[in-house]
Parts: structure tokens; C-alpha cells; sequence
């Protein structure tokens, strides 16, 4: 018997994000970072120096930069999978950005470096971010900041710094280090705008309550958010005194119906919420998305 063919909708949802990811990252350096010679750090911001000095295309030149690190990408991040999302929005980027830039103002669209720097950033970094949910990346020092974010857990704005710093230096010299600090700016404000969006919805609270009404305090949760609880024992370092822990993972918007429900099941309780970039499983993104 034959087996039924499953459409791939993952995947096409993935090169969706991938090629959407690749127009923004080109419009940001066609439209603000090129004309206000701020470097867009990375393989495409030497691309942008070596541009500067020889007007050779910008675009050609980072599809031939990326080769090496293209081979690093293939052995730490995922083989066969990142070669064909990665090639794909290489080749796609490095096309659009030589692509649309006959087309497009050339001197951009202000002269504001402060605006270019915030919509350069903003822009390039939603290009990246959509890259990431894609599975992909841009090549470049994305390849880099990826090994860093997997291999350290270091978290993706950190990382475009760390692994972007000798081409900073290069454009201070190049376009002056007025130019070189505005350009630091696009690149943490591209790293964050990639981080909130590659993390996308799955931003998750994490709390861990100590009460001495823990059936109480439980119930509420599971009646009112229907989210798990995990009971966990603890002892007081002061006291000695054995105590219940109670552990829970909410979403952002629930935060605050949880502190109503723990506080109205036990008003003496100590809660402590934190900060999770992700919970995978019952309630939240399921394990099926990751494959």
C-alpha cells in the first residue's frame, strides 16, 4: 500500500520567512545604510568598505565572501538542511541588494543618521530575525553569531558585536569613526530587533511560588489559567523549615491574572517570575515545529 505524501508545509512557510527576510535585509542597506555609510557589519559591511574604495557591486562581493564561512556553517549548524535555506538566502540577498539598487533613491531616504540608524536597524534586524524563524541565515557573520548563540548560549545581540568588531574598526578608518560609532548603534539595534523576532510569540514567564497553602494555590492555577503545576520540595536556609515550591510556565499576558490568583489562594506567598525564551511541550509550541 502506498504511503500518502505529506505537502510540506513547513518548509514552505520557512522559505516564506527566508525570502521576506532577504528583501528587508536589502531594502535596509539600499535605502539607509549604503547612502549614510554606516557598515553594516559583518561580510556585507566589508563588502560595503571594499565598495567604497573600488565600486565594485556590493552584493557580488559578500556572495564571495561567504563561501569560507559557508563551510563553517555546514559543520556546526545542521549540514544538508542549512546548506540549501542558507544558499538560498545568500545567493537571494546578494541578488536583490545590486538588484534593487538602480531602482531605489540613491541617496536614500534621509540624510537623518539617527533615522537611518533606527530604521536601518529596525528593518535589517526584522530581515534577520524572520531568517532565523526560517531556520536559515544570511550567511556572513550570521553563520558566526548562530555558532556563538548555539555553541555559548550567548544571546544573538551579544553575538553581532563580539563577531562584528574588526569590521567596525575597518569602517572607522574607511568612513570616519563618526560614522563607525552611529554604525555600532544599527548593529545593536538590528541584534535586538532579530532577537524579539526570532523569538517571536514564544516568549514565556517562568514562576516559582513558596506558599503554605500550595493545594490552594495550585488548584487556582489549574482551574483558572488550565496551566500545569510542578510541586517541588524546598527547605528554608534560615529557618530549616520544609517547604512546597510550586513551579509554573505562562505566556506574557498572564502574568498578571497569575499574581491576582496566587495572591486571592495566599497572600503571604513569595513568587518569583522570570524570563524563558521558549517552552516547548503541552500548552506551548509543540516538539513537531522543531523538526
Amino acid at each position: 500500500m502506498a504511503t500518502k505524501r505529506v505537502f510540506p508545509w513547513r518548509a514552505v512557510r520557512d522559505y516564506a520567512y527566508l525570502t521576506v527576510g532577504a528583501l528587508l535585509l536589502a531594502l535596509a542597506l539600499d535605502l539607509f545604510l549604503v547612502p549614510a555609510r554606516l557598515a553594516a557589519g559583518g561580510v556585507s559591511g566589508l563588502a560595503q568598505i571594499i565598495n567604497h574604495y573600488t565600486g565594485w557591486p556590493i552584493g557580488a562581493l559578500t556572495l564571495l565572501f561567504n563561501a569560507p564561512l559557508f563551510a563553517l556553517g555546514w559543520r556546526f549548524l545542521g549540514g544538508p538542511r542549512f546548506a540549501a535555506r542558507t544558499a538560498y538566502t545568500t545567493v537571494l540577498f546578494s541578488v536583490l541588494v545590486d538588484g534593487l539598487a538602480p531602482f531605489l533613491p540613491a541617496h536614500g531616504l534621509t540624510g537623518d543618521p539617527m533615522l537611518n540608524v533606527l530604521y536601518g536597524g529596525v528593518i535589517g534586524g526584522a530581515g534577520a530575525g524572520l531568517i532565523y524563524r526560517g531556520r536559515g541565515t544570511s550567511g556572513g557573520t550570521d553563520i558566526l553569531a548562530r555558532i556563538l548563540t548555539r555553541w555559548r548560549h550567548i544571546p544573538i545581540a551579544q553575538s553581532y558585536l563580539f563577531s562584528d568588531a574588526v569590521v567596525m574598526l575597518l569602517a572607522g578608518v574607511a568612513f570616519g569613526w563618526d560614522k563607525a560609532l552611529y554604525a555600532i548603534l544599527t548593529l545593536y539595534v538590528s541584534g535586538v530587533a532579530a532577537e524579539r523576532l526570532s523569538e517571536g510569540a514564544n516568549v514565556v514567564r517562568t514562576a516559582l511560588i513558596i506558599t503554605e497553602r500550595p493545594s490552594e494555590v495550585a488548584t487556582s492555577i489549574l482551574h483558572h489559567l488550565n496551566r500545569g503545576v510542578t510541586l517541588l520540595e524546598g527547605r528554608g536556609g534560615y529557618t530549616g523549615r520544609r517547604r512546597t515550591v510550586l513551579y509554573c510556565v505562562v505566556t506574557r499576558s498572564e502574568v498578571g491574572l497569575l499574581k491576582t490568583f496566587v495572591r486571592a489562594a495566599d497572600p503571604a506567598a513569595f513568587m518569583v517570575v522570570g524570563h524563558a525564551a521558549e517552552a516547548l511541550g503541552e500548552g506551548f509550541r509543540s516538539w513537531y515545529d522543531e523538526e
